[in-house]
């Protein structure tokens, strides 16, 4: 058929476009056939007659409204304009009506909703929010700083007890109340009618949705804009669950706390910049809840620690911060001045040796958490103060001590992560390298000499007092290109060859132990090998956790190695103990043999957080002050503030 027309479409030039010979065949045989060509001029007759023989339909002629003629497109438009005009005219009569029924009964007239306009300034932001809070203070009824608020459940008793209770999705508690504080953390509108907020606390989650059928105060409408996130707010209502399914309060009143201020960091981004986050921890712990778990972590920590060692019979006591010698370890301590007593005192670097005193006093076993002072450099593992633990055992030597820290380690780890093996990320939590860290006891034990000599394949002075062992040592320094700042003392030669040799290996926790009696000026010499003393350090990914050794208890002896500290001292070491005739008096009295043991809680608390840097688990590390701090609000994003939501503030 399709081809027919071509045909006769073509005219001529269609049959001399068919290069087809049996096409052309049935085209003569059928089409061009005598007896078809007078049927088709027949049925082409009949067909015409017809057309002839139909009545005409008359047009009817389209006119607008000013009488000229119009289409029928148009005629449509104009009586749907009509339709809408009417349907208008009459919700204007309605609403009119409405509004003077309300005047008859009183009813006072509703304001027209504010449009939030969005401020991303900072500056602008504290101006427009500092503005609004302080009208709202002239207004009693809304006074932004209330002096209480009746709260029934915390937001982990509100969990506890509501989420066994509310099953059922969609359903509220009708015959139950609760009212619950915190902080907005996130605001999600829907309509006129609906509001979720995300209120934190405890560092837990409690979801208020505001429903205006459900909301009782007066205040619905302005919630919206009144609240914003940051600003701590207290909600009474029904416990229930949302379609959801997440457990959420059903507010009959909500009330402002105390507002925020400050825009908020986003919600899906966090607060990333460290130096911000270092300065205002409280930030930091506003929008970052893994900055809470690492501190929950090291509460954990100290807390473990105290109880391990109640259990064992400890005192935990309190020694002075401020003493007239720097002693009980070898550093640099801080210098301050008492003005009654017109004396130079140091902040201590350790409380040694007013523990031991305690132990001469006859409290047997003492302990001590607290802070410490060091005059150091500030890197990834040093702050100037830091948390330490120090414990004295009379009657126990530093064999027994190891097992001690064995079993407390252990037990530490599996008390704060659940397992004996860690996973640690050198290069920084989220990376990609990962170590696994396993404190299994035993721990592995490399002495110190010992392990020296192994690794560098030749024997050490046997005596290592003399000018030509520290010559010795210092060769050795150079030759493996082992970094030491003057003064290039035997004492801190070694420790800078251990550190290149021995410490690198130490992955897993690993006791080096019976270090020369040159290191350690009050630990006692070692039973059985001349010129070592009995002390030991943990080491566990590859930095000191722990130090402890059978203490000195010999007056004689302990003026001698005091008097070498005072030498070295006045000869430039600034790290090195000066004489405390106080101690050694102490001394004279008689210290029964006694084992002392030292922590840092801080990188403890580093290792079993999976944090490189010491001042993720300070609250407040030092920092080197900003110029001009602080006079500008903090730069951040997001959250709108509105110009006219301030000007209707202010007329109120």
């Amino acid at each position: 058929h399709q081809s027919f027309k071509l045909l006769r479409c073509g005219g001529g030039n269609g049959l001399k476009s068919i290069k087809s010979s049996k096409f052309n065949n049935f085209y003569s045989r059928y089409y061009m056939s005598e007896s078809n060509q007078e049927k088709r001029v027949e049925g082409q007759a009949e067909q015409d007659s017809k057309q002839q023989n139909k009545p005409k339909a008359e047009k009817a002629e389209l006119v607008g409204e000013d009488g000229q003629k119009i289409s029928k497109n148009q005629q449509k438009y104009l009586e749907k304009q009509k339709q809408k005009e009417e349907e208008k005219r009459k919700k204007e009569e309605e609403k009119k009506k409405k509004e003077e029924e309300d005047v008859a009964k009183g009813v006072p007239k509703k304001e027209k909703k504010v449009v939030e306009e969005e401020i991303i300034d900072p500056v602008l932001y504290y101006e427009s929010r500092s503005k609004i809070i302080k009208n709202l203070k002239e207004n009693p009824e809304k006074y932004p700083y209330p002096h209480k608020f009746e709260v029934t459940h915390s937001h982990k008793a509100f969990h506890n007890e509501f989420n066994p209770i509310c099953t059922e999705n969609n359903t509220f508690k009708e015959d139950m109340t609760a009212s619950i504080a915190g902080r907005v953390y996130n605001i999600r509108v829907f309509g006129a009618k609906l509001i979720f907020f995300d209120v934190i606390g405890d560092g837990l989650k409690v979801q208020v949705m505001a429903n205006a059928t459900t909301y009782q105060d007066s205040n619905f409408e302005d919630l919206a804009h009144s609240i914003k996130r940051g600003d701590i707010i207290g909600a009474v209502g029904k416990p229930g669950r949302t379609k959801t399914g997440e457990l959420s309060i059903a507010p009959t009143s909500i009330k402002l706390l105390t507002p925020c201020l400050y825009m908020l960091p986003p919600a899906h981004t966090g607060l990333k910049d460290l130096d911000t986050r270092y300065r205002q921890r409280y930030l930091d712990l506003i929008v970052n809840n893994r900055t809470r778990q690492i501190f929950t972590t090291r509460s954990k920590v100290i807390n473990f620690l105290r109880r391990y060692l109640d259990d064992l019979g400890f005192l935990e006591v309190e020694t002075p911060m401020m003493n007239q010698i720097a002693g009980g370890a070898t550093a640099k301590p801080f210098v301050t001045y008492h003005n009654n007593l017109k004396l130079d005192l140091f902040m201590r670097i350790a409380p040694e040796l007013y523990l031991k005193m305690l132990v001469v006093g006859g409290l047997d076993r003492v302990y001590e958490v607290g802070r410490v002072f060091r005059n150091e450099s500030i890197d990834q593992t040093h702050n100037p103060e830091f948390t330490i633990l120090e414990f004295y055992m009379a009657y126990a030597d530093y064999n027994d001590l190891m097992k001690l820290t064995e079993d407390m380690f252990s037990k530490l780890v599996y008390h704060c992560c659940g397992s004996y093996k860690i996973k640690y990320h050198p290069d920084g939590p989220g990376t990609e390298r990962e170590v696994e860290i396993d404190f299994t006891p035993p721990f592995r034990r490399i002495s110190m000499i010992q392990g020296l000599e192994e690794r560098l394949k030749l024997d050490l002075p046997k005596d290592l007092t003399t000018e030509e062992a520290r010559a010795f040592l210092d060769e050795l320094c150079k030759k493996h290109e082992v970094d030491c700042a003057p003064p290039r003392s035997t004492a801190r030669l070694l420790d800078k060859l251990v550190g290149h040799f021995i410490e690198v290996e130490c992955l897993n926790p690993t006791f080096i132990i019976e270090h020369p009696q040159i290191m350690s000026p009050l630990a006692k010499y070692h039973r059985s090998i001349p010129g070592l003393t009995e002390r030991f350090e943990l080491f566990a990914n590859y930095h000191e956790m722990a130090n402890s050794y059978t203490e000195l208890n010999d007056p004689f002896t302990q003026k001698e190695l005091f008097k070498q500290q005072l030498d070295a001292k006045n000869k430039g070491d600034e790290e090195a103990q000066g004489y405390d005739e106080n101690f050694v008096r102490a001394l004279e009295f008689g210290l029964p043999p006694t084992a002392g043991w030292g922590m840092g809680v801080d990188r403890m608390t580093m290792l079993l957080t999976d944090n490189i840097n010491i001042q993720e688990v300070l609250l407040f590390p030092a920092m080197k002050p900003q110029k001009n701090e602080p006079s500008q609000p903090v730069q951040m994003t997001e959250t709108p503030v509105d110009k006219k939501v301030e000007e209707k503030v202010s007329k109120q």
